[in-house]
């Protein structure tokens, strides 16, 4: 029997090869993320860890998932990849840290409609180097071939971080009245807002390629600044002793962020003054015409990660953080309450 039409999967859309090309190409990058406890390299149906060759003798598990947002838009617009896996693993081993716990290992999510094998290298170099800036492992990922799900070079990207911490060492623990608030700066306005931040841009005219209005760069490559990673100052914080809570300032930005590390009856009192605010952000409040308010509760308005810590430890921490590459603000005091209360304002 003669068939005359053999279809294969690659002309419905989806190239096997191409993705065991990807494969063998980000296995070096992925290798360069090697810790202790990591098994296994690529390839295989799961990842191995050992909790025990990690240094663990009574652990608890931590898991985060987050993605990237719009800010992908203008990667793809762009063609400027290159820090988007920072910005995935950001902003889950961020996350993951605010619970006390040290990132192990990594996995990505990795969907197109068309498989570049170039661009997809780049994107999960930039995780390899997210990775490695926070300490884990890169042990696994997806890359699905989707056609028809997205189109024109659109992709998405999704992440997920395990980490571990001793059992009976997880924050947020003794937050108390008139403990001190430490905000450390961010890079920018890091991977919240954008779909805001692409509304402003549309309404000033301008385009990617165009002079960024604050900053000695094109407007899409000072938006794509990578989101700060935080995880090996804090876990430094944290093992130096005195934090009873971090918070990582994404959306909701302090409004929202900080109250979810503090116990019932008690509150924040943060002053505006403490630290100026960043030309992007000034530039995106003008523009838009933002009032304050919405500022402080859609961006990190300049602070991406907020320490909560005892009075007495408050110098020692701030210089500890210092010395480690952080801009420290102390912001404000924990005080009887509910939500935050802000003095001054943001200039």
């Amino acid at each position: 029997m003669t068939q005359k039409n053999g279809l294969t999967y690659a002309e419905a859309g989806v190239d096997i090869d191409a993705g065991n090309t990807l494969v063998e190409r980000i296995k070096p990058a992925a290798k360069r993320t090697a810790r202790p406890g990591a098994m296994a390299g690529l390839g295989g149906f799961g990842a191995l860890f050992d909790l025990k060759a990690a240094g663990y003798s009574d652990p608890i598990l931590v898991a985060a998932t987050d993605g990237v947002g719009t800010k992908l838009r203008i990667g793809i617009e762009t063609g400027h990849v290159d820090g988007l896996g920072i910005d995935l693993v950001a902003m889950c081993v961020n996350d993951l840290v605010c619970q006390g716990a040290e990132p192990l290992f990594f996995l990505d999510y990795f969907a197109t409609g068309k498989l570049d094998v170039d661009q997809a290298t780049r994107i999960v170099e930039g995780i390899a180097e997210g990775c490695l800036r926070s300490g884990c492992a890169l042990v696994g990922g997806e890359t699905a071939e989707m056609p028809g799900m997205y189109h024109g070079g659109d992709f998405d990207l999704a992440g997920f971080a395990v980490g571990a911490m001793e059992r009976g060492s997880d924050l947020p623990a003794g937050v108390a009245e008139g403990d001190v608030i430490l905000g450390l700066a961010s890079d920018g306005v890091h991977s919240n807002g954008y779909s805001l931040v692409r509304r402003i841009v549309d309404l000033a005219g301008l385009a990617w390629a165009d002079d960024a209005p604050f900053a000695e760069t094109t407007l899409g490559e000072a938006l794509l600044t990578p989101t700060r990673l935080y995880v090996k100052p804090a876990l430094a914080a944290i093992r130096a002793g005195g934090v009873h809570g971090l918070a990582h300032i994404t959306g909701g930005g302090l409004t929202e962020n900080l109250p979810r590390v503090l116990p019932e009856g008690l509150g924040a009192q943060i002053d505006l003054t403490s630290w100026t605010l960043p030309p992007v952000f000034a530039w995106l409040a003008k523009a838009g015409g933002i009032v304050e308010a919405e500022m402080l509760k859609t961006f990190n308005a300049g602070i991406g990660m907020v320490l909560v810590v005892e009075a007495g430890q408050a110098e020692t921490l701030t210089a500890l953080l210092s010395q480690m590459g952080e801009t420290v603000h102390q912001l404000g005091h924990i005080t009887k309450g509910e939500g935050v209360a802000y003095s001054g304002r943001l200039a």
